[in-house]
């Protein structure tokens, strides 16, 4: 049943997810939704839930946050960031399960020629 129910996209349409997918290239932004995926948080607890440093958060929010990926609500002095569109959630879903049957099929692979 492969391809049942594709859809069909133009030139441009392949531009677009193309560069939504270099969005998500890059380690530290993968932090940053997999963290929003609990819900809204402050910069600040983005920066400690990821390890990364203030600067460094802030400029790959931004980065999601020109996407599209995430949104941004301030109150006061602080910055409020949450994933906007709902489909990130399956997209990880479906990639992180992905990554994580091939690490467990190559640990027991380890395991059985050990």
């Amino acid at each position: 049943m492969a391809g049942a129910g594709r859809r069909r996209l133009s030139e441009e349409g392949f531009e677009l997810v193309a560069e939504q997918f270099k969005v998500f290239a890059e380690p530290m932004r993968l932090k940053l939704v997999y963290a929003l995926m609990d819900g809204e948080k402050k910069v600040s607890e983005l920066v400690e839930e990821t390890g990364g440093l203030q600067a460094n958060v802030s400029k790959h929010l931004g980065i999601l946050l020109d996407a599209g990926v995430v949104k941004r609500r301030k109150q006061g002095t602080s910055s409020y960031y949450r994933i906007a569109d709902e489909k990130v959630y399956e997209l990880c879903d479906l990639m992180c399960g992905s990554v994580e049957s091939r690490l467990s099929g190559r640990l027991e692979g380890l395991v059985l020629s050990s």
